[in-house]
Formats: structure tokens, sequence, C-alpha cells
């Protein structure tokens, strides 16, 4: 049973593209992070030797790609926010405002992956419509919110 996060998916404002691009700096900084433990980590069982072989660079690509998925998809499972979601209050929930199923984050991840190469078509496509939803959004039926400032009790 997925979380449920809001009553209704709608009450939160959804955030600007440039907001949008700011958690993406963040979080590309972790993934870059992340990058280099696996090679590090093929390095090591490549007994201290660079990766050269065809096989031997297919699978840290492979590694590189499984690792980043796995970041994302953990993250908008578990709570629908990355590191660089949390810094700028996004999260991503279904329209209906649970979290996301490991197939829409699937999906949501291979989306904005086109969306980023299509020299980031999917992502200006926010400033083109009224629901103000990226490519791989409408492809996942998923939505990013912006969450309010937390209240501080005084």
């Amino acid at each position: 049973m997925p979380r449920f996060f809001l009553d209704d998916a709608n009450q939160h404002q959804l955030p600007s593209l440039i907001i949008r691009v700011m958690a993406m700096i963040y979080d590309a900084l972790i993934i870059l992070a992340i990058w280099f433990l696996v090679g590090a980590f093929g390095v090591i069982l490549n007994q201290g030797e660079a990766v050269d072989s065809f096989l031997g660079q297919a699978a840290l690509k492979s590694a590189l790609l499984c690792s980043t998925f796995l970041f994302f998809g953990y993250s908008w499972t578990r709570s629908g926010q990355t590191i660089g979601m949390m810094a700028w209050r996004l999260r991503a929930q279904s329209e209906k405002g649970y979290s996301l199923t490991w197939t829409q984050a699937l999906i949501r991840f291979f989306g904005a992956a086109i969306s980023i190469m299509t020299l980031g078509a999917g992502y200006w496509a926010t400033l083109l419509s009224d629901e103000r939803l990226t490519w791989h959004e409408r492809w996942s039926n998923s939505v990013t919110v912006r969450l309010p400032k937390p209240v501080r009790d005084s």
C-alpha cells in the first residue's frame, strides 16, 4: 500500500523551472559522489588497474546507471524527495498525492533522461502549459509539488 502524503495534491504550488533546476544541480553533486564510489569499487575489483576492457567498461556503465536509478527510485518511492528536492522543498508524488511506485519511478527516471537529452525540452514544457508538468511527469502520472515553509513555534 503506497504512503499517502496529503488529502489534495492540488493544495501545494507547483515549482518554477528555476527551482527544479536548482534541485537538479544539488542532486547532480550527489550522483557525482556516487559515481566516484562505484568507479573506485570497479578499480578495486580490477586489482587496482583502470577498467579498460570492453566487458569491464560495459559492467561499469551498467553499475553507474543502476546506482543512479536506485538513488532516485529509492528517494521517490520512500519519501518522494531526493536530497536536492529536500533542500528546495520539492516532493514527487502521484497525481492523487501518494508516494510513487517503482514503476512510476522507472518511467520518471528514463523520461527525465529523455527530457534532458532533447536539450531540456521536457523541462521547457513546464513554461508552455497551464499544468506546468514536465514530460516525465505526464508519462509517469506524477507531479512535483513545492512544499510550504515549515512553521516555527516561537
